[in-house]
C-alpha cells in the first residue's frame, strides 16, 4: 500500500495548475418589465443576436447563459459567437463564426433558476473589443431573464440564423436577454472588479452603442496602464435598483452572491447604491425625523452586510458616495432627504468601514450648490450624469486601488 501511495505522488506533482478564468464582461439579470420583454410569440423558432463589449482579452473563452428567473427549463438549439462588423449593426464576420458547445452538444437545456457555462473554446479576443452572441430559440421561455438597460442594440429574426452573416429586416431591441457573462483564460495576475449599482452605473444617459458608461471609461484606463491591464470591469448595475427593497431587479443583498461572488476572478466589489432608496423614502411624503434616522441606519446596515460578505470571500469592498440629485423632477427631494444623503456619505467616507472610498459626490457636485449636479455633468434630469459626467466619474477612480 505504501509503495502504491508513493508511486502516485509524482503524477500529482505533474498535474497542470488550474486555468485562471476571469470574467471580461457581465451583466446583472432580472425579470424584464412588461414593456422591456421580448414578444413571446416572436420567440418561437427565432434567433437573437446580441453584442457585448469586453474589457480584458484572451485566446480561450466561455459564455455564461442565464435562466435565473425562468420558471421552467429553457431549451436553446444553438448558440454561436463571432466578431461583429459594427457596434450598431447585426452584421458579423462570417469567417469568425463559431458554434458553442455544452458538454459536447450544440444544444443546451438550462434548468429553471440556473445559469449555464458553455464549453471552453479557442477564440482570440482583444482587450476592449466586442463579441456577437447569437442564440436560437425553438420555443419561448416560460419567464424571461434579461438585462433591460443594455445601452446596446440586439437583433431578433425568425428562423435559425445564428451563423448568418447579416440579419436584414431584424427587429432592433435595446436590451439584452439570457447573456450573463463572458469569461477568458487570463494570466495568473488577472482579476475582475464587480460594480454593484443602479441606473447611474447601468448608464442611463449614456450613448446607445457608445460604451461610454463610467465603468467603460475605467476599463479603458485600466488597459492603458501596464500595471492594471489585466484587470476587468464588470458593470453589475440595474436601473432602479435599491439597497433595502426590490425595485427594478432584486435588492443588492438578494443579488450579491450571483452578481458579485459568483463572477469569475472577482477580487474587488465597488458599491454605488442608495439614491433610489433615498428618493423613494420621501417621494410621497416627508416622514418624521425619527423615521429618517432609522432609515439611515438601515442603509448603513446594508453597507455593513456587503462589506462583511465581501471580506468573508476575501474580496476588497470599496464604497462610492451617492451623487446629489436636488432638482430632480422624479424624486424632488426635500431638505430632510438631502440631510440623509449627507449622513450616509459621511459614513461611507469615515475610516474603518469600506476598504477605500471613491468620492463621486465631491467630484460631480456643483461647487455653488453642493446638493445639485454640476451643469457640465448633468444629463438634464438633475439625477443622472451625462456622458461627460460619466467620463469624469471613470477618470476619478484611482487605478492604484486595483493593482495586485
Amino acid at each position: 500500500m505504501l509503495l502504491g501511495m508513493m508511486s502516485s505522488s509524482p503524477a500529482r506533482a505533474q498535474e497542470p495548475s488550474p486555468q485562471n478564468w476571469v470574467a471580461s464582461w457581465a451583466s446583472a439579470q432580472q425579470i424584464p418589465e412588461l414593456q422591456n420583454a421580448l414578444p413571446a410569440d416572436g420567440l418561437s423558432d427565432a434567433t437573437l443576436r446580441q453584442i457585448v463589449h469586453l474589457s480584458v482579452g484572451g485566446t480561450t473563452l466561455r459564455v455564461r447563459l442565464s435562466n435565473a428567473f425562468g420558471t421552467l427549463p429553457l431549451h436553446l438549439t444553438s448558440v454561436h459567437i463571432a466578431r461583429p462588423v459594427s457596434l450598431s449593426a447585426a452584421q458579423i464576420d462570417p469567417a469568425s463564426d463559431r458554434p458553442l458547445m455544452f458538454s459536447g452538444s450544440a444544444d443546451v437545456t438550462i434548468p429553471a433558476g440556473a445559469d449555464y457555462l458553455s464549453d471552453p473554446i479557442e477564440f482570440s479576443v482583444a482587450p476592449l473589443s466586442s463579441l456577437a452572441v447569437s442564440i436560437h430559440y425553438d420555443a419561448p421561455p416560460a419567464q424571461q431573464t434579461g438585462h433591460p438597460g443594455s445601452r446596446a442594440t440586439s437583433y431578433l429574426v425568425h428562423g435559425d440564423a445564428a451563423s448568418v452573416a447579416d440579419l436584414p429586416g431584424a427587429k432592433r431591441i435595446d436590451h439584452w436577454y439570457l447573456l450573463s457573462e463572458v469569461d477568458v483564460v487570463a494570466p495568473s495576475n488577472a482579476a475582475a472588479i464587480a460594480v454593484l449599482g443602479d441606473s447611474i452605473t447601468d448608464g442611463h444617459g449614456a450613448t446607445t452603442n457608445g460604451n461610454d458608461r463610467w465603468t467603460d471609461v475605467l476599463a479603458a484606463r485600466l488597459q492603458g496602464s501596464s500595471k492594471t491591464k489585466e484587470i476587468a470591469v464588470l458593470n453589475m448595475g440595474i436601473g432602479g435598483n435599491h439597497l433595502l427593497t426590490d425595485g427594478l431587479g432584486p435588492n443588492v443583498l438578494a443579488r450579491f452572491d450571483r452578481d458579485a461572488l459568483a463572477r469569475a476572478g472577482v477580487r474587488w466589489v465597488v458599491v454605488l447604491e442608495g439614491v433610489n432608496d433615498l428618493g423613494g423614502f420621501t417621494m410621497q411624503s416627508d416622514p418624521p425625523r425619527a423615521a429618517h434616522e432609522a432609515f439611515v441606519q438601515r442603509i448603513v446596515a446594508s453597507y455593513e452586510q456587503v462589506i462583511a460578505r465581501a471580506h468573508a470571500a476575501h474580496l476588497k469592498a470599496y464604497g462610492a458616495t451617492i451623487l446629489p440629485y436636488t432638482g430632480s423632477g422624479y424624486y424632488h427631494p426635500p431638505a430632510s432627504n438631502e440631510a440623509d444623503r449627507q449622513a450616509i456619505n459621511q459614513w461611507i467616507r469615515a475610516p474603518g468601514h469600506f476598504d477605500a472610498v471613491i468620492d463621486f459626490d465631491k467630484a460631480l457636485a456643483d461647487p455653488a450648490q453642493l446638493d445639485h449636479l454640476a451643469a457640465a455633468y448633468d444629463s438634464g434630469d438633475h439625477l443622472h450624469p451625462s456622458p461627460a459626467g460619466y467620463r469624469a466619474m471613470g477618470q476619478l477612480v484611482p487605478l492604484a486601488l486595483f493593482r495586485r
